[in-house]
């Protein structure tokens, strides 16, 4: 049996949304994904898992919807969540078994903002050369944004929901002109629970900052 068939009953529509064919792909990247962003703005391990199974479910959509880079993007997603799932239980150095929120540092913006350049005018290139791609531009910018804000994730750096947040303010209109209408419908739900993750990690890190002195004249 081939992966097309196992494969098949996913890609079959659910229901139609402006009379646009809805598949359980999509349908459960939609939930998967709205999980993820809720457990992350919690600070919760679970997100992680949970992340990747929204990685894979998305691989088969934007395939699907020829949005190449997006689905390449999915399969370097995974291999960061593997990564931010190990950091987020080790990387708080020690005497700490848990990755406390921080601020990025100028050397971080730095090469994070140069990779970011370099990465989009990098994959328009390719994708409008190499594909039947109708949108290389915001394709590879949401995929260069997205890296750089997974990595902020991975490392939890306070301003990677600045990067999630413009992303998906590219992401919903362009979802909604490849007629990804329900993901479209997520990614502005993520702007909501990105505001809030950006509110409760800057509330966790204030408190941190308040309670470094308190500890430090005991």
């Amino acid at each position: 049996m081939s992966l097309a068939i196992i494969l098949e009953p996913l890609q079959r529509p659910l229901f139609t949304v402006l009379d646009t064919p809805v598949s359980w792909t999509e349908v459960l990247g939609f939930g998967s994904g709205a999980l993820c962003v809720w457990l992350v703005a919690r600070q919760h391990l679970a997100n992680w898992p949970i992340g990747i199974a929204n990685n894979l479910f998305f691989v088969l959509l934007f395939t699907q919807a020829g949005l190449y880079a997006d689905a390449g993007l999915q399969i370097v997603f995974i291999t960061l969540a593997v990564y931010g799932w190990w950091t987020w239980t080790h990387g708080g150095g020690p005497g700490s078994d848990a990755l406390p929120v921080r601020r990025t540092t100028r050397t971080e913006w730095t090469w994070l903002l140069t990779a970011g350049v370099v990465g989009t005018l990098a994959l328009t290139l390719l994708l409008d050369r190499a594909t039947d791609s109708t949108v290389p531009f915001w394709d590879a910018l949401t995929t260069a944004l997205s890296l750089m804000a997974t990595y902020g994730q991975c490392r939890k750096r306070l301003e990677s929901w600045w990067l999630w947040i413009a992303a998906d303010v590219v992401y919903v209109p362009l979802y909604a002109h490849k007629e990804l209408y329900l993901t479209s419908l997520l990614y502005l739900g993520f702007m909501t629970l990105c505001v809030l993750g950006l509110r409760g990690w800057t509330r966790d890190l204030t408190d941190r900052r308040e309670r470094v002195p308190a500890g430090a004249t005991a």
